[in-house]
Parts: C-alpha cells; structure tokens; sequence
C-alpha cells in the first residue's frame, strides 16, 4: 500500500517511516505544505497522513484543495491541538480521520486501517464509473447502459479497478505497470499498452461510452464519453 507522509518535524518523519515501512507500507515523504500537495496531485496515493502545522501551506488548506479537485485519497490528519474546534476543522476540510499528537503506533495503525476498509469496492463487490461495472465475484465488466457484459482476465480487472479507484488522475504506464505486476515487476512497458488495448476492446464490446484516454507524455485516464 503506498502511502504520503506530509510531515515538517524531521525526527517525527523519520520515526513514522521506518515504523510504517516495518508495517510493509510504501512510504514517500514531503516536509512542507507546497511538496506536499504536488505530490498528492501527481501520484495515485493510497492513503495520505498530513500534519496540520506545516510550512508554506497547512494541513487544512491542502486538504480543501484536493478535494476541490475531486482528489478522494483518504487523509488521516495529524496535530498537536487537540481541541474539538481544531478537530472539527480538520473534518471540514476534507480529512477522514484525525488523530491528537502524541499517539500509540498501533492506534496510528488501526486508523489506516480502517482508512483502508472504507476505500474497498462497496459491499456487493462492485465498482462503477460512468456507464460500466466491474463485478468482483465473477471477475466482469458490465455496460449499464447497453445491458451487455464479458468476463476479464485478472490483469485487465486489477487495470480497470485501479483506474477507477483513481478516477480523475492520471496514472503513468510505471503506477500501472507497478499494480498489475507488482514492484519487483520487470515487466516492458510495451505490456502495458498490450493490456490497455485488451481492456479497450472489451469496454468496446460491451457497447460502453467509457474510455482509456491516452495523455500526451504523461498517462492514461478513465473518461466517460456520454453524448
């Protein structure tokens, strides 16, 4: 699971990172509020911990302008102040959890966790976007619209899960090589195209107006076409 650690206390960053990293999460880390936010925007997070007092920007304000461009990555927020005021802000900001410096490393633990049930597909296994569904048990993508399905392969199902998952971003062929194949992968890049254009030709087949848009020197996004 890869995760962002916004977080300006150098001893604080390097004590959560090696504790998250023996929990075997993927760990970036920025010390300030501008690095910080750019690296939310570019980079398809999982989970995102951000410190309220940060330099150059805080904490609320960078979670007000992710989710004011529709950037839905979980935040569990961090601060000193443990007033209900500060922790109401924090909520309103956008946060999904807020946890009062100091803490335990296993009540850190248990909010991610539970940060990361709520970002699994909804109870009967299913994702959507635009016109499609993808259907966990029988591993299938289903066009609301035309009525029409076709069973996946796993490597076409975990694509489209991711794409879906991040919505609205740009993922590079290297995120997505890393989510089909893993990151000890050695996969080419040309298999990422292979599968895209697997995926393709079924959202195709099943008669879908949602498309994998191919971004100029940077990525692919999901998009639904609807005229």
């Amino acid at each position: 699971m890869k995760l962002l650690l916004v977080e300006d206390e150098k001893r604080m960053a390097q004590a959560l990172s090696e504790l998250l990293r023996q929990e075997n999460y993927d760990v970036d880390t920025c010390s300030d509020g501008p690095s910080g936010l750019e690296a939310a925007r570019g980079t398809p997070y999982d989970m995102i911990i951000l410190d309220v007092m940060l330099p150059g920007m805080d904490g609320f304000q960078i979670a007000r302008t992710l989710r004011r461009e529709k950037i839905r990555t979980p935040i569990l927020m961090l601060t000193a102040r443990s007033g209900l005021d500060d922790t109401v802000a924090g909520l309103d900001s956008g946060a999904d959890d807020y946890l009062t410096k100091p803490f335990m490393a296993k009540e850190l633990f248990a909010r991610l966790r539970a940060l990361a049930r709520r970002n699994l597909p909804s109870g009967d296994g299913t994702l959507s976007f635009g016109d499609i569904v993808l259907e966990a048990g029988t591993a299938s993508l289903v066009c609301t619209a035309a009525g029409q399905s076709v069973r996946l392969s796993e490597k076409e199902y975990r694509l489209l899960e991711y794409l879906i998952a991040n919505q609205g971003q740009i993922l590079t062929r290297e995120q997505l090589a890393v989510r089909i194949w893993g990151f000890d992968h050695e996969a080419e890049y040309n298999n990422v195209e292979v599968y895209l254009s697997f995926t393709r030709k079924k959202l195709a087949f099943v008669g879908s107006q949602t498309a994998i848009k191919a971004v100029r020197g940077i990525g692919y996004e999901l998009r639904y076409e609807h005229v």
